[in-house]
């Protein structure tokens, strides 16, 4: 490996101390270090990149993976955040970074999903996601249709809905009352928030389903799409949201043979 990138996190990584060992690491092996700050641009640090390491939380992987779509460079997560279901690695194993700065590693690709706003017919915003699209309403409930490839799967009044990637099952979707998915798997997953209606369920989806959100009755009130946590997008009445599987993936870094399911039971407080 002769270029990776180091994404710094001031936030989580203090004096960038955490950065340094890893930089320190590359040193050693030859390894080039191209170091940015998200959100950064991004022109002078990707050429001839072939890795992309966080330090943080899931966070500042989906960051850096709406950074780097369209690349095809692997990210390496070091958590040093409180969840960290997406990074491979701890705070305490930065000595591994050293096997994958000598190719020692795998990867793991990850479905995303492409998230585009409709009214009156025309397309006027898109995006992606790696980890989910949240259709809600700002303080007051909001009505919404949810249809998969045209056909109706549920209308109430609630909080709002999400469509998630099976990344994003462990996130805002699973406190929302959705089911854990496999990360490798292809589905759509979508979730109902708080609705005012009791037979409202998640629904665990197909990949080829095309699944769309539609606002009904807001008057008065709010609405908003939201796409990884990120800023906010206003939403209008009648306004449809359309989420399907995209063909960008998003190539995560596997070296210490953790399976998924030892993380939920880790990351969620169940004792191995």
């Amino acid at each position: 490996m002769k270029k990776v990138i180091l994404f710094a996190n001031p936030k989580r990584d203090p004096e960038l101390r955490t950065l340094r060992l890893v930089q320190k690491t590359a040193g050693e092996l030859g390894v080039s270090c191209a170091v940015g700050d998200l959100p950064c641009t991004l022109e002078e640090l990707i050429p001839g990149a072939e890795l992309a390491v966080t330090f943080g939380g899931d966070g500042a992987i989906l960051r850096a993976a709406r950074a780097l779509t369209g690349t095809d460079i692997p990210i390496l997560g070091i958590n040093l955040g409180h969840k960290g279901f997406m990074a491979e690695l701890e705070a305490g194993e930065t000595e591994l970074v050293r096997s994958v700065f000598e190719g020692k590693f795998t990867c793991e690709e990850r479905m995303m999903a492409d998230v585009t706003v409709f009214r009156e017919g025309a397309a006027i915003h898109r995006d992606f996601a790696l980890n989910e699209a949240v259709v809600g309403g700002v303080s007051r409930v909001v009505g919404v249709n949810v249809y998969g490839d045209g056909r109706r799967i549920m209308g109430f009044d609630g909080d709002g809905v999400i469509v998630s990637t099976p990344t994003g099952s462990t996130a805002y979707s699973l406190s929302a009352g959705g089911p854990v998915v496999e990360p490798t798997a292809q589905n759509l997953i979508v979730t109902p928030v708080c609705p005012h209606m009791l037979s409202a369920r998640s629904y665990v989806l197909s990949p080829e389903r095309t699944v769309t959100v539609e606002l009904q009755h807001l008057g008065s009130r709010s609405a908003y799409l939201s796409v990884d946590g990120g800023e906010s997008v206003p939403l209008c009445d009648l306004d449809r949201i359309e989420v399907r599987k995209s063909a960008t993936v998003t190539r995560l870094v596997r070296l210490t043979g953790r399976s998924f399911y030892e993380k939920v039971s880790s990351k969620l407080g169940e004792s191995l």
